[in-house]
């Protein structure tokens, strides 16, 4: 329900503004979010004893220093109309658009074993030439024996897993044989 409402937020924020302008407006809007992972922002926020003037003041005095009308005029008409809570469902649908707009996108590649940077970067070029975008690659090392490749926002996964490469070279054996 929040990411509805946030899609209407961030259409009518899309047809006000330019890229450039979309791009800051998330960031501002992810660094707020992170606040709500906080227990005791998230009390403040759902305390009813707290005016939603109160609340609008907080998140104002956050962002404060970006210095934009844009922002100060959502966070009041969010605090206006009692979504404060989806401040964090705009900044990922923001965050998913703005990707989209400019095509570029984040993925993560997971192993078990250490991956040099330039083939982490080679792969992310050759990512990003097949679907025509800008893909830039993050490592994280688990236990994921092999290499897993996630960009979630493009609908790729595409992983190699040792286990699984063993079990068909036995199985192409044992077929030939």
């Amino acid at each position: 329900m929040e990411e509805l409402i946030a899609k209407r937020y961030v259409k009518a924020i899309k047809l006000s503004s330019d890229i450039e302008l979309m791009k800051n407006i998330t960031l501002v809007f992810s660094t707020l979010s992170q606040s709500f992972s906080d227990k005791k922002f998230i009390q403040i926020m759902n305390n009813p004893d707290i005016t939603q003037n109160e609340k609008s003041d907080i998140l104002l005095a956050a962002v404060k220093s970006v210095e934009s009308n844009d922002i100060n005029n959502l966070i009041k008409l969010l605090a206006e109309h009692n979504r404060i809570n989806i401040i964090p469902a705009i900044a990922e649908v923001m965050r998913k658009d703005v990707a989209a707009s400019s095509k570029e996108y984040t993925g993560v590649i997971y192993s078990d074993s250490d991956i040099d940077a330039k083939v982490i970067s080679d792969l992310g070029t050759g990512l990003g030439k097949r679907f025509d975008s800008n893909i830039v690659l993050e490592f994280v090392k688990n236990d994921f024996d092999g290499i897993k490749v996630d960009v979630v926002d493009l609908g790729i996964e595409i992983n190699f897993s040792k286990h699984r490469i063993n079990n068909q070279i036995i199985e192409h054996i044992v077929k030939a044989i």
